[in-house]
């Protein structure tokens, strides 16, 4: 999907996933997505003025070389664009474990329970809080564009009942404009390559 939407602007795009059969069924539409993990992209050092990472770094299995990678095959001047879940915000959006069974869907809470008991319940994915983000670029030859906290586009919600996601919309991504962003769905960070 985010192959075929940037080809719009540059012929000159690339995708990436882990999953050999999401690959297989990506050649549909684009030829160029490869097979690959985060922490180790098959691409040489400094080909790329632009990287777009949304929301990988949460189920990869080393996230800050996953992001150390993305800083390696960018350009001088390029940019890494990253989506990840959010720590503060009320909900865990990846489900969870109870009792050894996985239910999915909205959790609330789980993100705020202390690191030991969060884990238990949502082993398979990570949430990160500023802080964490600023620790995994620490020591990267990158700068920190921007960082901040997006809440979610409701889309089911507008597909579904028009009127109610549009104001859902329209309350939300004013929080986007105050200090209530801190509890929004991602965070969304930029980093350039210096």
């Amino acid at each position: 999907m985010y192959v075929r939407a940037l080809r719009q602007f540059t012929p000159h795009v690339v995708g990436l996933d882990i999953e050999p059969e999401r690959v297989s069924d990506s050649y549909a539409h684009s030829p160029l997505v490869n097979v690959a993990a985060g922490e180790y992209l098959p691409y040489p050092s400094g080909c790329f003025d632009l990287v777009l990472s949304h929301e990988v770094i949460e189920h990869v299995q080393n996230d800050a070389l996953a992001v150390a990678e993305m800083a390696r095959v960018l350009k001088k001047g390029g940019r890494a664009v990253i989506f990840c879940p959010n720590r503060l915000y009320p909900f865990e959006t990846h489900g969870h474990y109870w009792q050894g069974k996985y239910h999915f869907g909205n959790t609330p809470f789980i993100n705020y329970l202390p690191n030991t008991l969060r884990n238990k319940l949502a082993p398979h994915v990570r949430t990160y809080t500023g802080s964490d983000l600023k620790k995994l670029v620490a020591g990267l030859p990158v700068k920190i564009v921007s960082l901040t906290q997006i809440y979610p586009g409701y889309d089911n919600v507008v597909a579904h009942r028009p009127a109610l996601g549009r104001l859902l919309r329209r309350l939300t991504y004013t929080l986007e404009q105050t200090p209530l962003r801190l509890f929004g769905l991602s965070h969304l960070l930029v980093i350039e390559k210096i």
